[in-house]
Parts: C-alpha cells; structure tokens; sequence
C-alpha cells in the first residue's frame, strides 16, 4: 500500500520537513475564516487582518484578535500536533531533525512540544509597537482591561469603539506606542528571515510532509512543489485533494489527526539509542 511505502521512505529520511496548515488546527476546533461562516461578526478574516484595516480601526481590529485568542487559550493540542512533536523528540535522539514550518498563528504546535518551529505567519501572542517596533511575547487574558468581555462574534454585536490610548500599549521604557498583533496581515510581507529559514530547510529537506494545508496560500502554497520538482519524495495529508496534490508522490486522504500518528510512529528499523 502507499502507507507502507510511506513508512519505508520515513524510515530513512535523515532531514523531515513537515508544512502544517489550517487543517491541523480545524481538529482542534479552531475557527479557520476560509472556509464556509469565517466570518466574525459580519466581516471576514480579510476584511480585518490588513493594515489599512488597522489604521481605520484599530479598536475593531483588536476586538477580533482578542476574541481570537480567548478561542485559543481554551484549545488543545490534537493527535496530529502530538504525532509530530514526538517523532521529532524520537528523531533527535536519532541524530535526525524534523522541522515545522506552519502557516498556523495559534501556538498549539509549540504547546504540543515542537521545538523546531518555523512560524511564517508570526503569532496570536506575540505583539509588535508600531513605534518602536519591538515584539514580545503575551499571554494576558485580557490582553488589556478596556477589552476584557469584548469581541463577542454575534453580528448583532456594536463595536466597542475603545479610545487608542486604552488598547494594548508598548511596555519598552518610556514607548506607550500602540502594538499590533505579530502576524502577518493581506497585504503584508514575510519576514525575510524566517523565510531564508525555511529556504535552508527546504534545500535540506529529504522527506517533505504537507498537512492541512489547502496549498492555495502563497508562498506557502510553493514550498512543496518546489521540494517535489528536486525529486525529493513528498506526502499530503488532507481531508480532500488539492490543486498541488498531483505533483507529489503520496496522498493519505482523512482527519490528519487519524492519518498522521500511525504515519510517524515509530518503524522497526528505527534504532533507539
């Protein structure tokens, strides 16, 4: 079967990289804003996550963000963040890496125990000033008192209209700038750094894993193709087909959180020091 196929070509892989997607997380019950009813309120996820949003209104936007992680405090880890945090636990002994390079904002995959974690989009918690520019980690609830109880998603919720100065502010000595959440909104750039990151694994890589992943979203949406036109072996793992999934070498169809733990575990021929 490809499964065993599969499991024949981890077996020997020295250097796994695995792209995580939406899907990952949707198992998890984490709201996705791409598929159908993404919407919160009456907007959705690209009417808000864009710069030109912020600008205009900056207190809608952060009611969002801070529903948005309210959801997350209160989400977990699945079967397919666990799979993958500890193959890459079991590999490291091996003196095999396994890096995650994930599209995904929420954290579960840190809080599942991936150590080597690429988080192209930038993260739910973690903050940047927009006058100083430093970014810090946060994981207030609230993330300020003026939004404690706000960014219900109900349409017919009015907006809280709060005054800038009592959204989230800059603790560097003497900033008070506003801070933005550190994601990466439509319209906005990767971090050139974290992609030269992912460049170097990618180039690495000898085993590449797709999974929840739509491959629609650029420029993720390349970074599998490219590994696939090196002829390097690559597999997808999705609820559905994909417009890439004919140029890769595996499709395992289903919930990742089913399709991905028997997929890592551990093979015979794996030597357990």
């Amino acid at each position: 079967t490809d499964m065993a196929e599969f499991r024949e070509v981890f077996a020997k892989a020295k250097h796994i990289a695995i792209i995580t997607g939406a899907g990952v997380s949707a198992e998890s019950g984490v709201p996705t804003f791409r598929g159908a009813g993404g919407f919160w309120r009456k907007w959705q996820a690209q009417d808000l996550a864009t710069p030109g949003a912020f600008a205009r209104n900056p207190s809608r936007v952060w009611e969002f963000y801070h529903y948005r992680r309210e959801v997350m405090l209160s989400k977990h880890p699945n079967p397919a963040h666990v799979a993958i945090a500890e193959c890459e636990k079991r590999l490291r002994k091996q003196g095999r890496s396994v890096v995650v390079i994930t599209q995904n904002i929420d954290e579960l995959h840190r809080k599942a125990g991936t150590k080597h974690l690429l988080e192209i989009h930038g993260s739910l918690f973690k903050t940047r000033c927009t006058n100083c520019g430093n970014v810090a980690a946060n994981y207030k609830s609230p993330i300020c008192p003026a939004l404690g109880g706000k960014g219900a998603p109900d349409p017919e919720t009015e907006d809280a209209v709060i005054p800038v100065e009592d959204l989230p502010q800059c603790e560097e000595d003497g900033c008070h700038g506003l801070l933005r959440p550190h994601v990466v909104w439509f319209g906005e750039t990767l971090d050139p750094d974290i992609l030269t990151e992912v460049e170097k694994e990618l180039d690495l890589c000898d085993l590449c894993l797709v999974v929840g992943t739509s491959s629609v979203v650029y420029p993720a949406a390349m970074f599998a193709p490219q590994v696939s036109a090196r002829g390097v072996p690559v597999a997808e793992f999705n609820t559905e087909a994909t417009p890439a999934t004919n140029r890769f070498r595996f499709h395992f169809p289903g919930p990742c959180g089913t399709t991905l733990p028997p997929a890592l575990a551990r093979h015979q021929t794996e030597i357990i020091a």
